[in-house]
């Protein structure tokens, strides 16, 4: 099981529920283990960031028993709120980020920092615009006097990654 991968969105078909005490996900219209889908060592993202969607959290992929169960490493990462019957993504970004404590949902709290893949190609300047390709991490925040701030922190540079988490792409050239 490799650090990291090169997808920023693995797969997202169907629907997932945890169990938090067994942490066992059980999927619906899922294809977990597939080729092209969610494999062991993936990071799989609850909920949608944004747009009036929940976002629960995210949390390695320990185990996969089938196209419809898999089981995490840890709940740390997660809000601690129910999730039933939620929307979900898959990436291969850092596993390491899952607990760290400035990416964690359940640690830090506010739905404003993701590690986002990030691949080379002509696009708009604009506050989320960042200058390196590979995993970046955004964090975005309101300072003293109420404007819109953007922390843009690479974690791992490296191209050719496929992007489209949370269907947002951030591009990289200038």
């Amino acid at each position: 099981m490799a650090l990291w991968g090169n997808n920023d969105n693995v797969g997202s078909g169907g629907t997932v529920s945890l169990d938090y005490a067994t942490r066992v996900v059980t999927g619906s219209g899922t294809t977990f283990g597939n080729t092209g889908a969610a494999q062991e060592g993936d990071v799989i993202r609850f909920g949608i960031r944004g747009s009036g969607g929940t976002y629960f959290g995210d949390a390695v992929i320990a185990s996969i028993a089938s196209t419809t169960s898999l089981t995490i490493g840890s709940t740390a990462g997660l809000s601690g709120a129910a999730i039933a019957g939620t929307s979900f993504l898959v990436s291969q970004l850092p596993s390491y980020t899952t607990l760290d404590s400035k990416y964690s949902e359940a640690s830090y709290g506010t739905p404003d920092s993701l590690v986002y893949g990030v691949n080379a190609g002509p696009g708009p300047t604009s506050q989320y615009h960042v200058t390196a390709e590979g995993w970046v991490g955004v964090t975005t925040y309101l300072d003293n006097g109420g404007n819109l701030r953007v922390k843009k922190e690479t974690l791992v540079a490296m191209s050719g990654i496929t992007t489209g988490s949370d269907g947002i792409a951030y591009p990289t050239a200038e």
